[in-house]
């Protein structure tokens, strides 16, 4: 990234002061947002959330999703913890397909019963089209090395790593299970492979 795709500022959030950095990410030209905490360049096993945008969860609370809940509380992680850094990425609206998309899906799923990924599909498009390539190229150039990586999703693990960056460990991020996002949770274990134990105890009780 060259400086003039970079601008840096202080942040302060109802959380505390974060450093801002909004950068243009010169392969998929989208402007992200990294929010960083403490002094996280060489340190080891750096706290780190990559958080696709969800316009509906992180901004109107919507209950379908978990994500809103997943966002605060990794930057409630990231505070305790004393270091660390969230990357917002946008463009990844409905794993990439985009919101009008993706409210589309919402419509397949609320009439004819269809889960996120399906939904999908129905409508002709991918279930996953995200690279994350604009986190670890930021994370580099913060100078991170290895991270705790803050994630139910363990291609989001692959993909890191795909881009070279080490995984010291997978830190789960659980969000309460309520009625009106357990379809929508079950469909990421089953159908996308998350790792959410806390469905494990409504074995039987998911809603058809």
């Amino acid at each position: 990234m060259a400086d003039t795709d970079v601008a840096e500022a202080e942040l302060r959030t109802r959380r505390g002061v974060f450093r801002a950095v909004a950068f243009r990410d010169p392969v998929d030209g989208e402007e992200h947002l990294a929010l960083v905490r403490g002094e996280v360049e060489g340190r080891p096993g750096v706290l780190v959330r990559m958080h696709s945008e969800c316009m509906t969860g992180d901004i109107f609370g919507a209950t379908r999703c978990e994500c809103g809940d997943q966002l605060g509380a990794a930057l409630d992680a990231i505070v305790r913890e004393g270091a660390g850094v969230l990357v917002y990425l946008r463009g990844h609206e409905g794993r990439g397909i985009g919101l009008v998309a993706k409210v589309r899906t919402h419509v397949l799923q609320d009439d004819q019963g269809l889960d996120t990924v399906d939904s999908a599909t129905a409508i002709g498009l991918p279930v996953d089209v995200r690279d994350y390539g604009p986190a670890a190229r930021v994370l580099r150039r913060l100078g991170v090395g290895s991270v705790r990586l803050l994630s139910n999703n363990l291609d989001k693990q692959r993909a890191l790593e795909s881009y070279g960056v080490e995984i010291a460990a997978r830190v789960p991020l659980l969000a309460a299970v309520s009625d009106d996002n357990v379809r929508y949770l079950t469909a990421k274990r089953d159908r996308l492979g998350h790792d959410l134990p806390q469905l494990d105890a409504l074995v039987g009780e998911v809603p058809s």
